[in-house]
């Protein structure tokens, strides 16, 4: 395996590492499959302090992200008690997965259309979306970008965007960080004067005006637009022979 052999799964579970780069010993938690395999890459290669949750009540040491009944690790018991004393401490890096997100970062996997009471789609709901964007650092990866999740309006906010927390004040916004949002196309940031969505990088492959057809808003381009970050050799014998040996990632987000 070399860098010159990669897949865009590859890809999307390398930006998901880049995330989590200078956090230290903090709870990473990414949520779902691309999210796992870049939790453990990173942590396995340049973030070694994270403390990684098995998406139970434990934290578990290996780097596999799919471990077999007997193949856990555990380095401690996180029950849910200890679990809030770390999300209201800011000590928590969260990656969730959208339904549909705004230029501001406000996020909605709770319900489509109609009123909340009684939807057309209901989804997941709330869950821990709303004390997840104010009490600590959130990311977001979207396995399939296009306009329907890209929206100008979301239609139930459930973690807030920069507006909002702007809007809440100090209350809000002392946490307040929407990080990144990882696609199968492109990696997004917030790093604008108004902290609307601006495009970072687009994947190998990948052109900007693909991403742009494929956002139901006005993205943020810069002149330049970067290529996101390549595997190295040791990423890809990571990904490839420990972490992820039996290619999930590539179901999720295929050539």
């Amino acid at each position: 395996m070399s860098v010159e052999s990669f897949a865009r799964a590859d890809i999307c579970a390398v930006a998901i590492a880049e995330t989590f780069r200078g956090d230290g010993e903090i709870l990473a938690n990414p949520i779902g499959t691309i999210p796992m395999v870049g939790g453990r890459l990173a942590r396995a290669t340049f973030e070694p302090d994270l403390m990684m949750t098995d998406g139970e009540a434990a934290l578990i040491a290996n780097d596999e992200a799919f471990e077999w009944p007997d193949g856990k690790v555990l380095e401690t018991w996180n029950p849910y008690r200890r679990m809030f004393d770390i999300v209201w401490s800011g000590r928590r890096h969260v990656i969730m997965s959208p339904t549909q997100i705004d230029r501001y970062g406000n996020m909605n996997f709770a319900a489509i259309g109609g009123d909340l009471a009684q939807p057309k789609v209901q989804l997941l709901g709330l869950r821990g979306a709303p004390g997840n964007t104010i009490c600590h650092p959130t990311s977001y990866w979207v396995g399939n970008h296009n306009a329907k999740t890209f929206v100008d309006q979301v239609d139930v906010v459930c973690g807030i965007g920069y507006d909002r927390a702007a809007a809440l004040g100090p209350v809000a916004s002392r946490f307040h960080e929407i990080r990144r949002v990882v696609t199968n196309l492109c990696v997004i940031d917030f790093d604008t004067p108004d902290h609307r969505m601006r495009l970072r990088s687009v994947h190998p492959g990948v052109a900007v005006g693909e991403v742009v057809e494929a956002t139901g808003f006005e993205l943020v381009v810069p002149d330049e637009v970067p290529v996101s970050r390549l595997p190295t050799d040791e990423e890809l014998r990571l990904l490839y022979e420990v972490i992820d040996p039996t290619n999930l990632r590539g179901k999720e987000v295929p050539d």
